[in-house]
């Protein structure tokens, strides 16, 4: 690092929120001239049946927040996707409303620079989802997988659906299934074009979901799905998957619960795998990370390195962690990421175009028993930027 505390603090969010997905939180916008900006849409509003319709963007030249027009429906565990021309895309989600199961969403809304208004995709998806992945293609489609929709009038289910949202015809062209269902998976473009879903979790009861060793990797040319040559060595749900120098680092996840020999473990998984495109095989990291994490934030920035920011250690009455990580691909090593001033997890993160600054905001800092009043997650919208050294 080029100080002994890379972080420094900018303005906070207009709103506070928390993103309990792998691609519902902050997204990096890109236009030719102008500087980068962090897009903020929707989220959590730390209550169980809570969701927002605030959206908001985030200056890297003026270091400034500026609040957006609101979605046209307020939505959470969505996804949003950053398109091209300064378009932004939000899919699915849950509306609000503490029922069970949850009111998932079918529609989809796109946000235009233009007119500096969400704009309603009149053509819906082929049913609601929340918990999915959206991920934006080399020819500019967003490909949708899995997440959660209603079983019954009593229980949830995990999808295997697959559907790919053309932003030009704003259609949508269902695509071969997963050869599994899952929910709350990661999913990322490799540097071939083809896309790999690692892990996730199916509900097993109202309360409960498994975690999944399974992954996989879809053609878009060929609209296949292969499954990796070998699985996670640990089940990993609430985890992270990072492409970093080729590979893709998958570090974390919630508690594993119960263990073989009949013990239970309440911590957050401590261990890291790297996945290897080229041979679709996975590798243990040798080193732990030093402390069990889930619902953190991996971000690739330059070196070949991956920032871990926040996150938390147990399954019960959850504080946010304060200490970064710096994994570095070629030691294989977890170094220093210097102290936030905000511990917090379900955050907003993302790296800046010149791989040396991550923007953060939002998140959760205390839940369940930890929280001044239960059922409450006392959220921030407390901002800052992380710079890293090196090339």
């Amino acid at each position: 690092m080029t100080s002994p505390n890379p972080w420094k603090s900018v303005p906070d969010a207009p709103v506070a929120s928390s993103w309990s997905g792998r691609t519902d939180g902050a997204v990096l916008v890109t236009e030719t001239g102008k500087p980068d900006r962090v897009v903020i849409a929707g989220g959590s509003d730390g209550t169980a049946a809570g969701a927002r319709a605030d959206t908001a963007s985030y200056d890297s030249g003026t270091e400034t927040w500026t609040a957006l027009a609101k979605l046209t429906t307020a939505r959470r565990a969505h996804s949003t996707t950053a398109l091209t021309g300064g378009q932004v895309l939000v899919i699915g989600g849950i509306a609000g409303g503490g029922q069970f199961p949850a009111a998932g969403l079918p529609t989809a809304e796109l946000y235009n620079p233009a007119s500096s208004k969400w704009e309603p995709v009149v053509n819906q998806m082929a049913g609601p989802r929340w918990g999915h992945s959206a991920v934006l293609l080399s020819n500019g489609k967003v490909l949708v997988t899995g997440g959660s929709t209603t079983r019954t009038g009593n229980s949830e289910q995990a999808l295997n659906r697959v559907e790919l949202f053309d932003p030009v015809e704003k259609t949508w062209t269902t695509k071969k299934p997963m050869l599994d269902a899952r929910t709350g998976h990661a999913a990322l473009r490799l540097p071939n074009g083809h896309v790999l879903v690692v892990g996730g979790a199916v509900p097993i009861r109202q309360d409960q979901e498994a975690a999944l060793a399974y992954c996989e990797v879809y053609n878009p040319d060929a609209d296949t799905w292969t499954a990796t040559t070998g699985v996670l060595g640990e089940p990993r749900a609430q985890h992270q998957a990072t492409l970093v120098g080729g590979k893709v680092l998958v570090t974390g996840g919630t508690a594993p619960g119960m263990r073989p020999d009949g013990g239970f473990d309440p911590f957050s998984r401590a261990t890291a795998e790297l996945f290897d495109p080229t041979g679709g095989t996975w590798t243990p990291v040798a080193q732990p990370m030093p402390g069990g994490r889930a619902a953190h934030r991996a971000i690739a920035v330059s070196g070949n390195r991956v920032l871990i920011i926040g996150g938390t250690g147990g399954a019960r009455g959850d504080t946010g962690y304060a200490k970064a990580l710096l994994f570095n691909l070629a030691t294989g090593a977890w170094g220093d990421g210097g102290i936030p001033e905000q511990a917090r997890w379900d955050l907003g993160a993302v790296a800046l175009a010149d791989g040396k600054r991550v923007v953060v905001t939002g998140g959760v800092v205390r839940a369940g028993l930890t929280a001044a009043t239960p059922g409450t997650a006392e959220l921030t919208a407390v901002t800052e930027v992380c710079t890293v050294d090196g090339p």
